[in-house]
């Protein structure tokens, strides 16, 4: 299944709690604009390269576009019209008033030098520039691309359109960014975690975690739980899976990550080293947290899941006839349009502070951060329990009234 079909099956699934005729579902499905283009550079040895890039402008009715940009190989147009719709429902389920956006280039950075991502970046800025912009369509970091990539790309858009810090988020914080940006998903990851398995039951230290991706959002996830108490018993990267049943060193685990020169867990011998795919199906887990690339719980290795919840940080890590499965096992899983929204959110207050020319503390970042994602547990939660739905049909059921609501509201709709 595709990663688009994915998505229209868990919308379908909650349109028809809300009776929206195909029509509607139709217009709220459907992006606005979807945009191809070529990106070519001189590479460092002269030659010319050329990639494919994408921008894809799924809703506007609640307010500017908003998602982020991605540099992977496995980029392509229906990936990211995937992801512009989960940013759509994401922001509505955290009530930001932004609609969804989703860009990025297929191609492998780690394949480039500094200076050629540079110039990759820049040039697709120069495709793209008239499209985005802090009242339309506003990018952010996401796989493969970091701080130093929403630098480049507002200098270059900035060449065209003048001094905007407010076009991109997720910048450096000497260039404009938030504190706590960097760690936002991550955090937010962790603070759901906590909530929701306190909801059900459990208890911090004896709630064994694996987390699947030891990246921006995986390391700050099980820093986060760790100080939470929650012995965190196996990480992975491509590099294999670093498993301890007592509990992982997640301290040593982030110094030997920062000192390793790709970033890598490789080399590390504080503990057992696994088969990369071993992870997601280890025996003694309770909470599994996929926090990598999409669409790693198959159908083929459902059933070998063993943890009995699951925290999507990755955006769709679930297919949809394995997240069924789960469901009937009695497996709750947090969706990742709730669970990952951290980091839109505090690229919405790094927007605010922009547009205000005004810098928050680290403390208040944090502590709307936590509010906001409380709230919207809660909201989840709540209808959840009331409608007797999942918490992913429940999370879509609130984005898609919200956004529904918002097309009514601007006599769009009849």
């Amino acid at each position: 299944m595709k990663a688009f079909e994915a998505t229209q099956y868990y919308f379908d699934t909650a349109a028809e709690h809300l009776n929206i005729n195909a029509e509607l579902r139709q217009m709220l499905l459907t992006p606005r604009r979807e945009v191809q283009v070529r990106v070519t550079i001189e590479r460092d040895n002269g030659h010319l390269a050329n990639f494919v890039g994408f921008r894809v402008q799924h809703d506007n009715h609640r307010g500017p576009m908003k998602g982020g940009l991605r540099f992977h190989p496995d980029v392509d147009l229906d990936e990211t019209r995937a992801l512009a719709s989960l940013m759509t429902w994401k922001t509505a389920v955290v009530d930001l008033p932004y609609g969804g956006a989703k860009g990025g280039i297929g191609v492998d950075p780690s394949e480039l030098s500094l200076r050629e991502i540079e110039k990759l970046t820049r040039a697709f800025v120069d495709q793209i520039h008239e499209l985005v912009g802090p009242d339309t369509d506003i990018p952010a970091p996401d796989m493969g691309t970091d701080h130093r990539v929403m630098s480049w790309f507002r200098n270059q858009w900035e060449k065209y359109h003048g001094f905007n810090p407010a076009v991109i988020t997720g910048k450096p914080v000497e260039e404009y960014g938030a504190k706590g940006r960097e760690e936002a998903t991550g955090r937010g990851v962790g603070t759901l975690t906590v909530k929701l398995t306190k909801r059900l039951g459990y208890r911090a230290e004896q709630t064994r975690v694996a987390i699947q991706g030891f990246g921006n959002v995986g390391s700050h996830a099980a820093k986060f739980l760790t100080e939470a108490q929650f012995p965190v018993v196996a990480v992975s990267d491509i590099s294999g899976t670093y498993y301890d049943p007592n509990g992982l060193k997640i301290g040593e685990l982030l110094r030997h990550k920062l000192e390793h020169p790709r970033g890598l867990l490789e080399g590390y011998t504080g503990c057992q080293i696994l088969p990369l795919g071993d992870l997601i199906t280890l025996n003694d887990v309770d909470v599994l947290i996929p926090a990598a690339l999409g669409g790693v719980i198959t159908e083929k290795n459902v059933d070998d899941i063993h943890a009995k919840v699951i925290i999507e940080a990755a955006n769709g890590p679930i297919y949809p006839s394995a997240d069924e499965e789960l469901h009937n096992k009695g497996v709750t899983i947090l969706p990742d349009i709730l669970a990952n929204a951290g980091g839109v959110t505090v690229s919405y207050f790094e927007w605010v502070q922009n547009r205000q020319h005004y810098r928050w503390p680290l403390d208040r970042v944090r502590g709307e951060l936590d509010r906001t994602m409380n709230d919207a547990f809660e909201n989840v939660w709540q209808t959840s329990q009331q409608r007797k739905v999942s918490l992913r049909t429940a999370a879509y059921i609130i984005g898609i009234t919200r956004v529904r609501r918002a097309a009514e509201l601007a006599g769009l709709t009849s």
